[in-house]
């Protein structure tokens, strides 16, 4: 492979790009990183295949497109604590992080972005959902856009179902958050930084409330969006292979790791890049 020309193939319709024609693991050159960039804001996640590399190189990448930020619950790698181990073994029957979701929402300052490095994948299944939240805002009625455009949403770490995703990972290199509070309030739209274009901003994962609302008054219409935003027509599934690469834009997506593999290990290497405050 070379760094002179990528070639892009769109992944589906609504959400999604395969990029080839460069390798990650040594130095981009700056047209290439803006050629990556730009798919990105295009296409919400890309892929790229055959890519053999080790976390500092990993790292090396993700330093092209922002700074790579330590998760918050899980110790990284030693020796490379923004490098997140994400892993499934084969006697385990729940996966880290397996329903749709954006991530670490719980946060003021949730991620632009995450890289995400196959390392070691079942013989068969083990595939990510990904899904645009543009389009599912821009398909909501236009009464249902007004009302949801002044709400805000609580994000939260803890709620029951993503917690138990991660109890495994938690058990064996979970760090100590003390008394630290991991909650975050964000605009249930956010407009994106760079395109301008407004998305969905709760999810399924972490969103437990509108703001100045309880929980069982919120409850009727999130199930609603998060249905609504997971529809097909605005998903793609990706296939990992040896050395697959996903980069996904956290400001407009969400993801679903599929949890179809059990009895098989499963490893990946992911870094999460730092972002904003969700306007």
């Amino acid at each position: 492979m070379t760094n002179r020309e990528i070639q892009i193939e769109v992944a589906s319709p609504a959400v999604g790009c395969e990029i080839s024609g460069v390798d990650l693991s040594g130095p981009l050159s700056a047209p290439i990183i803006a050629a990556i960039r730009q798919a990105l804001l295009d296409y919400g996640v890309v892929f790229f295949r055959n890519q053999e590399l080790t976390p500092a190189q990993q790292l090396s990448f993700c330093g092209c497109f922002g700074e790579p930020d330590e998760y918050s619950l899980i110790k990284g790698l030693p020796g490379y604590p923004t490098v997140t181990p994400v892993i499934k073994l084969a006697n385990e029957t729940i996966n880290f992080g397996g329903l749709w979701h954006s991530d670490t929402t719980y946060l003021e300052r949730p991620p632009m972005g995450s890289v995400l490095h196959a390392r070691e994948l079942p013989p068969i299944g083990g595939d990510t959902l990904f899904a645009n939240m543009y389009l599912a805002f821009e398909t909501l009625s236009d009464g249902l856009k007004a009302m949801l455009g002044g709400l805000n949403a609580v994000n939260s770490a803890y709620k029951a179902r993503v917690s138990d995703t991660r109890s495994p990972r938690l058990q064996d290199a979970g760090k100590d958050v003390g008394d630290k509070i991991l909650e975050a309030v964000h605009p249930v739209v956010r407009t994106h930084p760079e395109t301008g274009r407004r998305a969905l901003y709760v999810n399924r994962g972490h969103t437990v409330r509108f703001e100045g609302m309880t929980e069982d008054e919120s409850a009727g219409l999130l199930e609603y969006l998060f249905r609504h935003q997971t529809r097909e027509e605005f998903t793609c599934r990706f296939k990992w292979s040896p050395g697959a690469v996903a980069f996904w834009d956290n400001r407009c997506t969400q993801h679903y790791p599929l949890n179809d593999y059990t009895g098989h290990r499963r490893v990946m290497n992911r870094v999460t890049l730092k972002g904003d405050v969700p306007r």
